[in-house]
């Protein structure tokens, strides 16, 4: 794998995005009383944490963060969650994830919801990369590229002494 990186999205960017994505969510469920905001560990909670930070400031129902931590590398579905399930009933939930390649990940969020009677479930992606093995789509993404297989897409999210960024190398 090569180490020169292409800049995709700068912290600039990367803010008119997640601004972009919270105005949609706000659009779509401007009636609801709370929006129940699911990040995946590690990077799809800062953006989660960024998102429901604006919607805080813009929407008029309230909004909480949940953390799910799944196993990427797992044949099976292995989730270890911050929140008890039935916080979730007849609620929306909004499950946020960095980058959208596989649909692996987002196919074992989408797994500890299955038995929760959702009010409603959308997703959230920085990154759609357009590589699905899995059936899965996003309904609010930042930006979708077309890249090859072997290309990695990098996001840089609350690093110390490093700018947000997007990468792909």
């Amino acid at each position: 794998m090569s180490d020169q990186k292409l800049l995709i999205l700068n912290q600039q960017q990367i803010q008119q995005k997640i601004d972009r994505i919270a105005y949609q969510i706000l659009e779509d469920n401007f009636d609801e009383k709370e929006l129940l905001i699911a990040g995946m560990l590690p990077r799809g909670t800062h953006i989660a944490q960024r998102l429901k930070n604006i919607l805080d400031e813009i929407a008029p129902f309230k909004s909480k963060l949940l953390t799910i931590d799944v196993d990427r590398n797992s044949t099976s579905m292995n989730a270890k969650l911050d929140f008890d399930i039935t916080e979730c009933h007849h609620k929306v939930v909004i499950l946020v994830d960095d980058v959208l390649n596989s649909g692996k990940a987002l196919s074992y969020g989408f797994g500890v919801f299955l038995n929760a009677p959702l009010k409603k479930l959308r997703t959230v992606v920085l990154v759609d990369r357009n590589h699905k093995s899995f059936p899965i789509t996003t309904d609010y993404a930042g930006i979708a590229l077309s890249t090859i297989i072997k290309q990695h897409i990098d996001v840089v999210l609350n690093r110390e002494g490093e700018e947000d960024a997007v990468y792909l190398r």
